[in-house]
Parts: C-alpha cells; sequence; structure tokens
C-alpha cells in the first residue's frame, strides 16, 4: 500500500478531512461496525487486549443460558464443546500460515510454551542451550528458566542482544526461543532467514506469536518452523484472559512428548484407563479439560476476523495497519522533535508490526504522559523503563483516529498535561 500522506504537498496540507478520504476509500472501514467500541474512546492497545466483538455478549450468552443451563451435561456431545479447541485450532491455523491439524487450543501463553519448550529439548538430547534475546517478553524467560530447572540444571538459558540471535547459534543451541514482534518496540524478526539459521545450525526453533497473530501475514509452514504458542486476547479479540493456542509442525508430531499428560491429551479420555497413551496429531498437547466459555467468547473473535476478511488475506490488514502506523509516526515527527520523543520502532513498515512506541529518557514521564492520554480518552500503554506504547488494530481502527490522537498529544505536550500529580502515581496495570 502506497503511504497515504505521500499525496500532500506539504505538512501543513495534512488536514483531518483528507484523512477521513482514507476511510472512505478504505475496503476495511465498515468491519469496525463488527466491535462494540465506546464512541468516546481512541483505542491504541489492541496489541494488549483487543477489543470485544459485537457477536461475543451473545455467543457467551447462549452458552451460559442454552448449552449449559438448559442442555448441561449433553452440550459437550451436542454443542461440540468436547472438540472445540482442535476446531477453534484450526481456524487460528488459516490465519497463521499452518495446517489445521497443527494447531490447537489450550491453557495460556506460558503453559503451552512449558510444553513445547520441553518437547523440542528432548528432541534434542545432546545440546544444552536455549537461546533467546535478553529483552524477550519476562514470561518466556521465565519458564526457560523453570524448564532448565526441571531438568536438573543441565540446561543453560543463553541470552544475547535481538540482532545478534542468528550469529549466536551454534552446536551447542537445542532450541532457539523467539518472539516475533518485540513487546516494547514493536520491531519483527525475520522468522524464515531467522528459522533457515536456526536450522543450519542443528537447533529447533519456537516463535512467540503473541503479537503477530492477526496482525499481519503469519507464515509458519513456510517459513519451516518447528514449534509456535501465541495468546487469543491480543489481535484475535477473545477477551481478557482469553486461552492461547500452540502449533507443532506435522513433521514433529509423532515425536512430541509434552510434560502435562493429562486426560484431555490422552488417545481417548473416556476409557479412563489408568495409564497414559498420547493422542495422535497435535491432540497431544491438550492437558485438562478446556475452559469453554472463554474459548466461546475466543472463538467470537477469531469468527468475526475470518468474516470481515472473507476470501481476502492477512496481506489485506498487513497493508493497513502498516499505512496506520506510518502515518502515526509522520504526524508524531514534529512532535519527537520538539518535545524529545524518541521513536524505537522501526521506519520499515516490514521491520515493525502492527504498533507504535516512545522513549522519553524518563520512566516517570513516560507513564504520565500515557496516562494524561488515557484521561482525554485515547488509550495507549506504558512498558518499563521509558516507553510509551501504540498499537494499531486494522479491523477496528480509521485513519480519523490516529489525527485525533495525534492533536490529543500535541495538546497534552503543549500544555504539559503529564506534569500532573494524578498522572504519576503508577497503577497495578501499566
Amino acid at each position: 500500500m502506497n503511504n497515504p500522506l505521500q499525496s500532500s504537498s506539504a505538512p501543513g496540507a495534512r488536514t483531518r478531512e483528507q484523512f477521513a478520504e482514507l476511510d472512505a476509500n478504505d475496503a476495511l472501514a465498515p468491519e469496525r461496525e463488527r466491535f462494540s467500541l465506546p464512541p468516546e474512546i481512541i483505542y491504541l492497545d489492541g496489541n494488549s487486549l483487543g477489543a470485544m466483538p459485537r457477536v461475543t455478549a451473545a455467543r457467551v450468552q447462549d452458552a451460559l443460558e442454552r448449552q449449559w443451563g438448559r442442555k448441561l451435561i449433553t452440550s459437550w456431545n451436542d454443542a461440540g464443546w468436547v472438540d472445540l479447541p482442535q476446531r477453534l485450532g484450526a481456524k487460528i491455523a488459516g490465519l497463521v500460515g499452518a495446517a489445521g491439524d497443527e494447531v490447537v487450543v489450550a491453557d495460556s501463553t506460558s503453559v503451552n510454551l512449558f510444553k513445547v519448550l520441553s518437547a523440542a529439548l528432548a528432541q534434542r538430547p545432546e545440546r544444552r542451550v536455549i537461546l533467546s534475546e535478553r529483552g524477550n517478553f519476562p514470561t518466556d524467560l521465565y519458564i526457560a528458566q523453570g524448564v532448565a530447572r526441571q531438568l536438573g540444571g543441565k540446561h543453560e538459558l543463553r541470552l544475547v542482544e535481538r540482532q545478534d540471535l542468528a550469529a549466536s547459534l551454534d552446536e551447542d543451541v537445542a532450541v532457539l526461543l523467539a518472539t516475533q514482534v518485540d513487546y516494547r518496540t514493536g520491531s519483527r524478526l525475520d522468522m524464515a532467514a531467522l528459522t533457515a539459521a536456526a536450522h543450519a545450525a542443528g537447533a529447533l526453533t519456537i516463535w512467540d506469536l503473541a503479537h503477530s497473530a492477526g496482525a499481519f501475514r503469519v507464515e509458519l509452514n513456510a517459513a519451516r518452523a518447528d514449534f509456535a504458542v501465541g495468546c487469543g486476547y491480543k489481535y484475535l479479540n477473545g477477551g481478557p484472559g482469553a486461552p492461547a493456542f500452540l502449533f507443532v509442525a506435522k513433521r514433529h508430531q509423532q515425536d512430541f512428548v509434552q510434560p502435562l499428560s493429562g486426560w484431555f491429551g490422552h488417545e481417548q479420555p473416556f476409557l479412563f484407563e489408568t495409564g497414559y497413551r498420547p493422542a495422535a496429531g497435535v491432540a497431544r498437547a491438550l492437558c485438562g479439560s478446556p475452559p469453554i466459555l472463554s474459548m466461546v467468547a475466543l472463538e467470537a473473535g477469531v469468527d468475526t476476523m475470518l468474516a470481515a476478511l472473507g476470501d481476502a488475506s492477512m496481506a489485506v490488514l498487513e497493508a493497513k495497519a502498516a499505512a496506520l502506523t506510518t502515518c502515526f509516526i509522520e504526524l508524531v515527527e514534529p512532535l519527537a522533535d520538539q518535545y524529545q520523543l524518541e521513536l524505537v520502532t522501526p521506519r520499515a513498515a516490514a521491520a515493525r508490526g502492527n504498533q507504535v512506541s516512545y522513549a522519553m529518557g524518563d520512566g516517570e514521564r513516560a507513564y504520565a504522559l500515557v496516562q494524561a492520554l488515557i484521561a482525554r480518552g485515547v488509550v495507549g500503554d506504558f512498558r518499563t523503563p521509558n516507553v510509551a506504547r501504540f498499537g494499531f488494530a486494522p479491523l477496528y481502527l480509521r485513519f480519523v483516529d490516529v489525527w485525533d490522537a495525534v492533536a490529543h498529544l500535541r495538546a497534552v505536550l503543549a500544555r504539559r498535561e503529564w506534569d500532573s500529580e494524578q498522572f504519576r502515581s503508577r497503577r497495578a496495570v501499566t
């Protein structure tokens, strides 16, 4: 997609009316109506918690009142509860470039990472290093540390800078654990190139897709990825704490042995056998009974995305997200120079996810800035130590939202609205 600001002859020619015209010509613009969004809010935090689809409340209400309330336990069969993890996984598979029988929905991202990391290490028993980046999302590092302890301390979690991952692959690395989109800066790794480098070194790959799935094109199989995990509550709009998913490439499924051998991962759970026999395929990654109500909400989110896309591919979403983030970066540029906002997100659209982040030198100031914007109805978030982060979900964000958000940002900075005690007090969730 061309830069939508290229038609402007000068910065002064960039008007809200021009941005409204971009919305009028946007094929995805009508999809905003699929979501319940407060009219007074500009929501730039879909990279942390997605907006609620309009169909979700009715879907969950039906699961509560009819499926559970009236049909009771028969809904495990009649409403298809029993195979919902596989059915929903197959839908997500289409959004991340996987086959329908390579993805299953279960548990949380952290729990699923424990499963796939344990299984991957077992497939490289002669190697002892888990390679990851120093700035990876903490839960990934915590889980890797926990797996290493669980295995008797024989494994090492080796942390390097993000740009040094490929160069750090050697004959000791069993698994490369990489998050495709950095949660602070939004920088995007080249999945295909890094996976090829890992394979050339004899290592397996685990990709964290928390900020990728539902945001832009992800091609797990085209990249020859081995394993992946991802969450359901960001761009898949599954609701707070929505179940996660995991991917096991078909070529690894026969040898996939995960440590949480619960009954739903058994080949025939309702035989109630004493001994464990793993189910065929990716279903062996299941553990306990699936959380049906939250899975119903997640399915509503995934179905909303699939309905919005229709016959189009994820490339359509990716193009709009690139345009939205480019608009934001270019409009903020004069403010960044004037108010010492350091853009830490890559300028090249292909090198970033669907977010734009600014470092502000002072973490207290960055946090207060975000809180002042929220007070105006522009919802972003803060990430330690000093990053103000703004996410752009292309299914429901408009170009005029970008214009209006920057107008609010300009006012907050010019009037020093952030410099207030009420905005400095840290809340539990930042």
